[in-house]
């Protein structure tokens, strides 16, 4: 499994990449191998401001169908719209081209209190 160090993590495992005051949030590689398939995302939050914990979307698997929950606050800018098409790239590529959405930060410091990579890896127990 692949736990990229320049990444933050919640217990819920979604993931976050800050850039500046944006970031792009996804699912990691672990909670994508536990789903399985994906088959569908559903996300319709753009415009909106997700606080921190609360449910944005969700996915869909052959077998299940899950939450997505909102790392930190933040209004949605863009939901990646390459999943209308190709859900399987949140299992192939679940750190690249498998991003979820993009968000503008209302309290950058949220971040500080997600998972580091190593954390995360002990809470999965890889």
């Amino acid at each position: 499994m692949n736990f990229p160090s320049e990444l933050k993590y919640t217990k819920d495992h979604e993931w976050v990449k800050v850039e500046g005051n944006e970031a792009f949030i996804g699912i990691t590689d672990f909670a994508q191998r536990e789903l399985g398939d994906i088959v569908y995302v559903d996300i319709n939050s753009v415009g909106t401001e997700v606080a921190k914990d609360e449910v944005f979307g969700t996915v869909e698997a052959v077998k299940t169908v899950s939450d997505l929950f909102m790392p930190v606050t933040g209004t949605v800018l863009e939901i990646n719209a390459e999943l209308n098409d190709n859900p399987e790239l949140v299992n192939s590529d679940p750190y690249g081209k498998g991003w979820m959405v993009k968000v503008s930060l209302s309290d950058p410091a949220e971040v500080e209190g997600l998972l580091n990579a190593e954390a995360y890896q002990s809470l999965v127990g890889a």
